[in-house]
């Protein structure tokens, strides 16, 4: 690693410094793992019958329910096919001791929605907690539930509090049981026994007047299919735009080729993620289309770095051969690329492993692209430009070996031509020779 100033005065790092890797050399391993990526993955979309949306892009209700075991993802199933019509989803999580799942239902009627919400978790209630008891289901409270049931067993238990008191330990009870590791739920009332404000006569309370079923509902999210169509719609819309917008950008800033050759670089990269997303049964949801079109900016500005490069090179060495010239700009950005990539790469890991379900789809889109982006600016993109400017040359050179050929086909019959002896006079014989 070294630092160097650069023409403005700055300080660059550069973590290889003098290379010189034909990368335009091996440019034909990364095309055809290119496409047979998108091979696979046209192939995984069209087999399971398109592209799998989440609740966001196709309506319906989706719970995240966490369990203190295992999840019984066939007794869910089971208890929930008999009360919501139409197709139910059960999804488990994975991840240590996550004991996760998810459950969603398409829906597409707008009137369906509350009243589904409310049959997923009564259903998971009468299932697997004990409803018919009257206590209060402590894991799935809420604050004003719980500081309702505690404030006349308190008085009863001879534990005197005030109105804020009561609602503080509430707030107190509720915070323990969702921080981790409990996460939104417990096993055991003694474990709060660690929680401000408690002790014994109270957990006692809370055990005479609650109890623990062995899951807690997360979070509930309803969308409906009205609004999820128009969803899809500007999903849609936002990355053409983006794509379009980059491409006259581009255009006008370089030529127009290599305008061409970034969008076709940045549309591979969100085919072949779509295409991961597929082939490991993950649902296309509004965070996903974030990370795509974070991934599209990404990917675009690697692209555009090379590309001005290669343009400062063409003004430096204009007698270089062009492949040459763009193995020497992409050898020059290389630090710059791993640096980069590199360090976003490492952040979007972490968030992939360590950030739970909500972010898994975010994450894992930008995981892909940020791989394939990286490469793609390098042995797709860059190949583009010089298979056009090839080819180019190619007609020039053909059009100017066809005029060559006709002006020398013309030189040569005006040569032979000029070397013929003149004509005779047709009738007129030659006047013989004086004696």
């Amino acid at each position: 690693m070294s630092n160097q100033l650069n023409r403005r005065g700055y300080i660059r790092m550069e973590l290889f410094k003098n290379t010189n890797f034909d990368f335009l050399g091996k440019k034909w391993p990364f095309i055809i793992a290119s496409l047979v990526l998108t091979a696979f993955g046209l192939g995984s979309i069209a087999m399971k019958g398109g592209i799998k949306y989440g609740i966001d892009f196709k309506g319906g209700a989706m719970m995240y329910v966490k369990f203190t075991g295992p999840p019984p993802v066939d007794k869910i199933r089971s208890a929930l096919r008999d009360k919501i019509p139409g197709g139910i989803d059960v999804q488990s999580l994975t991840g240590a001791n996550s004991n996760e799942v998810i459950v969603s239902t398409e829906l597409q009627d707008e009137r369906q929605l509350e009243q589904t919400r409310r049959t997923m978790v009564e259903t998971f209630e009468s299932t697997f907690g004990q409803p018919q008891s009257g206590k209060l289901d402590f894991n799935n409270a809420t604050q004003d539930s719980l500081s309702s049931r505690l404030r006349d067993a308190l008085q009863r238990g001879g534990v005197g509090m005030s109105e804020p008191e009561v609602q503080q330990l509430a707030k107190n009870l509720l915070a323990f049981r969702n921080s981790p590791p409990q996460s939104g739920v417990i096993s055991d009332f003694n474990q709060l026994s660690t929680a401000p404000g408690v002790n014994a006569n109270i957990i006692n309370i809370l055990k005479q007047e609650s109890y623990l079923a062995p899951f807690s509902v997360r979070q509930v999210e309803v969308v409906g299919p009205k609004v999820a169509n128009d969803l899809k719609k500007q999903a849609v819309q936002a990355t053409l735009f983006a794509l379009a917008g980059m491409l006259v950008y581009i255009w006008f800033r370089f030529e127009w080729i290599y305008g061409v050759a970034a969008v076709l670089a940045v549309f591979h990269d969100t085919i072949i993620t779509i295409g991961f997303f597929s082939m490991f049964d993950k649902e296309i949801t509004l965070t996903v289309i974030a990370a795509l079109l974070t991934l599209v900016g990404y990917s675009m500005n690697d692209t555009i770095v090379i590309f001005d490069r290669i343009r400062e090179n063409l003004k430096i060495h204009r007698r270089e051969p062009l492949e040459s010239l763009i193995n020497k700009s992409v050898n020059q950005t290389m630090s710059r690329t791993i640096l980069t990539s590199g360090l976003t790469f490492v952040t979007v890991l972490a968030l992939f492993l360590f950030g739970g379900p909500v972010l898994n789809g975010f994450s894992f889109a930008l995981v892909v692209g940020i791989i394939v982006g990286t490469y793609s600016s390098v042995f797709i993109a860059s190949p583009i430009v010089l298979f056009w400017h090839n080819f180019i040359d190619q007609r020039k050179r053909g059009s100017a070996s066809a005029v060559n050929t006709a002006r020398q086909e013309t030189l040569t019959a005006g040569t032979s031509a000029a070397s013929k002896p003149p004509a005779r006079a047709a009738g007129k014989p030659l006047a013989k020779k004086a004696k």
